[in-house]
């Protein structure tokens, strides 16, 4: 039974600590995938961007205040229309633009919890996030898949996953282009945010790897939800991380070990240089497997 834990370092997913964040000096940055795929680098999570024959599509929007500059970023690689924007999860640095592009009238698209979960209020550690009004709602739900077709014999096939880093994760692939936008499901450089209080689940986390793994190969270009674009290896090795760490963990659970106990272990070491500095610490990502076990 997993037990919904309280994160301290969590201090931009609400409204109370949005406000408390300056956007002026942040700037968004193009990366070129393909000739029709393009990532975009801010604060929050990384943008995709692909280009149909028609329109414009983007996965993901970050925060409100970057819209203008966002919409700027794309408007240097296209003039095509933005006809669909899809978010990978429900999580502020992912759909905290959703309001503007929503005015603007671009059709969101999301799993169906991520709509559930924007539309209702929640709180975390004290800071209360409001309903998010209609307008920053996905239009557009799924249940299991979607694809959309860009033209010119290219595809984006959306696809909910197992729950991991939320109860509404979804990858977004691009089979033709051989590119896979994951979500939160992969933070390339850092621990994994395992939101309990949205359904997460480490087991969860690693079968969407294993899958992730599956579908991609040596060739394929992947979009992590944050950190620079990379390839299969850089996840493999991403998998055999978090995998390990769950068995150690379970282990130590399953010997009888505290959450206390289970922390004093320095379980992660190994890591701990390379992907405890981030959003989640050595600690955070100890105590997420533990309580996800339970």
């Amino acid at each position: 039974m997993k037990t919904a834990i309280p994160f301290a370092m969590l201090l931009l997913t609400f409204s109370t600590g949005l406000a408390q964040r300056n956007f002026d000096d942040v700037e968004i940055k193009t990366e070129k995938i393909t000739d029709n795929i393009y990532v975009l680098f801010g604060a929050g999570g990384n943008i995709g961007l692909a280009i149909g024959e028609q329109a414009a599509y983007l996965i993901d929007d970050q925060y409100a205040p970057l819209s203008e500059k966002i919409t700027a970023a794309v408007r240097e690689v296209t003039d095509k229309p933005l006809k669909f924007l899809v978010n990978t999860h429900w999580h502020g640095d992912h759909t905290g633009g959703n309001i503007n592009f929503g005015k603007a009238g671009t059709i969101l698209i999301a799993h169906e919890n991520v709509r559930e979960r924007l539309g209702k209020p929640s709180e975390r550690n004290g800071r209360v996030r409001e309903a998010s009004p209609e307008v920053a709602l996905p239009e557009i739900t799924f249940s299991d898949e979607l694809t959309l077709h860009l033209g010119g014999g290219q595809s984006m096939h959306v696809m909910h996953v197992n729950d991991a880093h939320t109860d509404g994760d979804s990858y977004i692939y691009f089979p033709e282009a051989n590119v896979i936008h994951m979500g939160d499901n992969f933070a390339n450089g850092g621990f994994p945010f395992i939101d309990l209080n949205s359904g997460g689940d480490i087991e969860g986390f690693i079968k969407n790897l294993n899958m992730a793994l599956f579908i991609v190969d040596d060739q394929t270009r992947i979009i992590p939800g944050h950190g620079p674009v990379t390839n299969r290896e850089t996840l493999r090795a991403y998998r055999d991380m978090l995998e390990t760490l769950r068995n150690r963990v379970k282990a130590a659970q399953d010997s009888g070990n505290s959450l206390e106990q289970t922390l004093a272990m320095g379980l992660s070491k190994e890591w701990d240089a390379d992907f405890g500095t981030g959003f989640i610490n050595n600690e955070g990502i100890i105590t997420a497997i533990y309580r996800s076990l339970e």
